[in-house]
């Protein structure tokens, strides 16, 4: 079993929020992936975006400039 690490977890509202998330972080080679929400979290879609923690403050910058709304933004064990 692969051990967890603590990363940074973005969730969305929508579907749509956690797709545009996930081509604008592709097309500009942004850290993450999408992956399913957490058990420890409750969110909206069922979609987080996942990185690491030192990525929370350019996917922050990101998401404002590319009008992307986050449900919320935590630090847990994935």
């Amino acid at each position: 079993m692969l051990k967890k690490t603590e990363k940074l977890v973005i969730t969305f509202h929508t579907t749509t929020e956690a797709m545009a998330m996930e081509k604008t972080c592709k097309d500009l080679h942004a850290d993450g992936r999408l992956i399913p929400v957490p058990r420890v979290i409750s969110a909206g879609c069922g979609l987080a975006w996942c990185a690491g923690i030192q990525s929370e403050e350019a996917l922050t910058a990101l998401m404002h400039e590319h009008s992307i709304q986050p449900q919320g933004i935590y630090h847990c064990l994935v």
